[in-house]
């Protein structure tokens, strides 16, 4: 009787039913009227890069080192602003969900605290859900009561001329440790009723962006409809407790979608 010796386990990629697991880590101080970055630290499929700072703003670029998120993947990103100093953060390119070796769904978390009179700008390109894939994304997020925040998030369902995956995507926001902000939604097949009219409909993108911006003294805004034809899109501004506003808008396609989110956050500083 012979025996032999089985074949190693492959690891990475390889084990699908376990997928990449990978965390990135970002750090900024206030020092000297600027920004510094004690810790900016990725693996995986992030890599971190520092961009030229702007006045007192540090500023960082995820770029993707690999094909992520794909099925079975745990993603984290955690990000602290520390007191006095501002971050604007940004991806090189739009995120990609795609179909991968498991059926068991990615998960994207991102973490992000905001000191007082600090400031965070996170707007990464958009996350697109690519036909197959299947992705829970989070998003906690919590401010002290004089924190400054623009959050954009955006969302492609599917590449040109192939139908969507499947993403359901929730969103806390705490500021001062109360709730300003708690949503949840759900796309792609298997999510009830998310292109049906009172939702979606034909639209195949949508996106929001969340402003706090404690330290402005106008009167609260007031829930507006910022377009008037469904054709190229809808969007709406709806005041929060903070002050804090946030953009809601669907289009067609991300193209329009950035227009119209970018036109309306454009109206509601000029206010």
């Amino acid at each position: 009787m012979t025996s032999a010796t089985a074949p190693a386990v492959p690891t990475g990629r390889g084990t699908a039913a376990f997928g990449v697991r990978a965390t990135a880590r970002i750090t900024a101080s206030a020092r000297a009227g600027g920004t510094i970055l004690p810790v900016l630290d990725g693996d995986g499929p992030f890599e971190l890069r520092r961009l030229r700072s702007r006045g007192s703003e540090a500023r960082v670029c995820v770029v993707g080192a690999m094909s992520a998120p794909l099925g079975g993947d745990r993603l984290r990103i955690e990000a602290a602003v520390q007191q006095g100093a501002v971050l604007h953060v940004t991806t090189a390119a739009a995120t990609l969900a795609l179909r991968g070796p498991t059926t068991a769904p990615a998960t994207y978390d991102v973490h992000l605290s905001v000191a007082d009179h600090a400031e965070l700008r996170w707007l990464p390109k958009p996350l697109i859900s690519a036909a197959g894939s299947n992705l829970r994304q989070t998003w906690t997020i919590d401010l002290a009561p004089t924190a400054r925040l623009v959050l954009r998030e955006e969302l492609a369902l599917g590449r040109t001329g192939e139908p969507p995956g499947r993403v359901t995507t929730r969103l806390t926001v705490r500021r001062g440790g109360r709730v300003l902000l708690d949503q949840e939604a759900d796309y792609g097949p298997g999510a009830v009723g998310w292109d049906s009219p009172a939702v979606l409909a034909h639209h195949r993108a949508t996106g929001q962006i969340l402003v706090v911006e404690p330290d402005c003294d106008a009167e609260p805004s007031t829930f507006q409809g910022l377009t008037d034809t469904s054709q190229d899109g809808l969007a709406a501004l709806t005041p929060l407790a903070g002050p804090a506003s946030l953009i809601t808008a669907i289009a067609p396609d991300g193209l329009r979608l950035r227009h119209l989110l970018n036109t309306a956050h454009s109206t509601d500083l000029s206010r």
